[in-house]
């Protein structure tokens, strides 16, 4: 009895560090495996001090946008779609972009198909979640993740890794809401359509992964100018500013 207690233990140990043992690899899949083992390995890397002291004019980042079947992953909504573009300090990199449809194997609300313009058919052959996920991680890499309202899109990033690779998300994130509240705390609202209209950001593709990301990362580009005049050179001094708020 013992030596099977010490097995289990063992198999769990290797993969809590991020292995995968061959026994449950050969039952899960080799791609599946894989794709676990990529995943949890890069979120031990993230968290790294040195990025605090990365110039803004310099950090590498991802604009990244969710759609999803609802607004509450405690209660089975699910993804639908992953969308991003890379960054350098204000440079869009319009070249380096990412979209991937997720098959969330559950029926998607007519109001969403309306919202989104995702239908049924669309999800029932697009890539699975585990897919979809190391794939956008992958396009990700070690980069500082930016979102326009995060706490939905980190919600439901963190489920989907927790519930593919039992781990929760390592990145660290800036949410373009929040630079707004900090830039211009006496507005009425802080949605992404309103602050796009007041920087003569055009609105193309809303609710569109893709869509939205772009246009967030316009409206990053658009306050970099704001925030250098506060004398905010760093990620570790735009952070210490939006904590002191």
């Amino acid at each position: 009895m013992k030596e099977s207690v010490r097995g289990i233990n063992g198999l769990w140990s290797t993969f809590r560090q991020g292995g995968m043992p061959s026994a449950i690899a050969s039952v899960m899949g080799a791609p599946t495996a894989q794709h676990m083992a990529f995943i949890r390995s890069l979120m031990r890397e993230q968290r790294r001090p040195e990025v605090l002291s990365v110039p803004l004019t310099k950090l590498e980042t991802v604009v990244f946008d969710l759609e999803t079947t609802g607004f509450a992953h405690l209660y089975g909504d699910e993804i639908l779609s992953f969308g991003a573009v890379r960054m350098v300090g204000e440079e869009i990199v319009e070249e380096e972009q990412f979209y991937s449809l997720v098959n969330c194997r559950k029926i998607v609300p007519d109001r969403i198909t309306e919202l989104t313009g995702i239908t049924q058919e669309m999800t029932d052959g697009a890539p699975t979640l585990m897919n979809g996920l190391h794939d956008f991680m992958a396009f990700v890499g070690g980069r500082v993740l930016i979102a326009h309202g995060s706490a939905h899109d980190k919600a439901f990033l963190n489920a989907a890794l927790w519930k593919t690779s039992k781990v929760n998300l390592g990145h660290r994130v800036i949410d373009t809401m929040m630079i707004a509240r900090w830039l211009e705390p006496q507005r009425g609202g802080y949605g992404l359509d309103e602050l796009l209209l007041d920087r003569d950001i055009p609105i193309k593709g809303r609710h569109h992964a893709l869509g939205d990301s772009l246009m967030t990362a316009k409206l990053w580009k658009s306050f970099l100018s704001d925030i250098s005049e506060r004398r905010v050179d760093t990620l570790g001094d735009l952070y210490t500013h939006l904590s002191n708020r």
